[in-house]
C-alpha cells in the first residue's frame, strides 16, 4: 500500500486533484466513493465529516478542499517543481485563493441561477459574476503562466476556468481558452483524464 491515499469520485472536483497527483508522480492508492452512499457513511465520514470528495491521506494526515490539497502536495513533493520558492509566492497564493474563493463562489451561484441583487453584492466575496470573471481576466493579463512557469496555481485556476467553459457557463474568450489549452497540454493532465474516464466507465458498469 502507498503512503498516499486519494478519496474521490471520477465525476467530481476530484479530477483536479487527480491531475495534481499525476503531476507529483508519487505512488498513491485510490478509493472511489459513491454519491449518497459510501461518501455519506463511515468510514469516510471520519476522513471528511462533510461527506464530500476529494480528500487525501498522506503519512496519516488528512487534507480536504481542492486548493488546500493542491497546495499541500506541491509542498510535500517539492521535487515536482509545482510551487515557486517561498519568497516568490505572492502571485501563487493570490491566484490559488482567488480561484478557491470569489471564482468558485461565482461559478456555484451561476450554476443555480442566483445573482446577488446590486444592493447586496457587498455581502458576497465575489461581488457578482461579472466582477469575478473580469477580475481573473485582468489578473491573468498576458501572462503565459501565473508565476512565469507552470505551477499548482495554474493547475487549479485553469481547471476552474476549464469547467466553466466545458459547461457553457463562460463564453470562450480567447485569453481564457488559450490559457486553459496551454495549461492542459501536459502528459500528467492526459493521464489523469484517462484514469478518471476509465474509472467512470467501470463504476457505471458496476451500478
Amino acid at each position: 500500500m502507498a503512503d498516499l491515499t486519494f478519496y474521490t469520485n471520477p465525476q467530481s472536483r476530484g479530477q483536479i486533484v487527480r491531475w495534481m497527483l499525476e503531476e507529483v508522480g508519487a505512488p498513491y492508492d485510490t478509493e472511489y466513493l459513491g454519491y449518497g452512499g459510501t461518501m455519506k457513511a463511515e468510514p469516510y465520514l471520519s476522513i471528511n465529516p462533510m461527506g464530500k470528495v476529494p480528500a487525501i491521506r498522506h503519512s496519516g494526515k488528512v487534507v480536504t478542499e481542492v486548493a488546500a490539497i493542491c497546495t499541500y502536495l506541491a509542498d510535500a513533493f517539492p521535487e515536482a517543481g509545482l510551487a515557486p520558492p517561498p519568497a516568490d509566492r505572492a502571485d501563487y497564493y493570490r491566484f490559488l485563493f482567488f480561484a478557491a474563493g470569489p471564482l468558485e463562489q461565482a461559478f456555484s451561484l451561476k450554476a443555480v441561477d442566483f445573482t446577488p441583487p446590486p444592493e447586496r453584492r457587498a455581502m458576497f466575496g465575489h461581488g457578482c459574476w461579472e466582477d469575478a470573471i473580469g477580475g481573473i481576466e485582468r489578473m491573468l493579463g498576458d501572462r503565459e503562466f501565473i508565476t512565469g512557469r507552470f505551477s499548482a496555481a495554474d493547475l487549479y485556476v485553469s481547471s476552474q476556468l476549464g469547467f466553466m467553459l466545458m459547461f457553457g457557463m463562460l463564453e470562450p474568450r480567447p485569453s481564457f481558452s488559450a490559457y486553459v489549452a496551454r495549461c492542459t497540454d501536459r502528459d500528467a493532465y492526459r493521464r489523469a483524464k484517462q484514469l478518471d474516464e476509465q474509472a467512470a466507465e467501470e463504476l457505471k458498469a458496476q451500478a
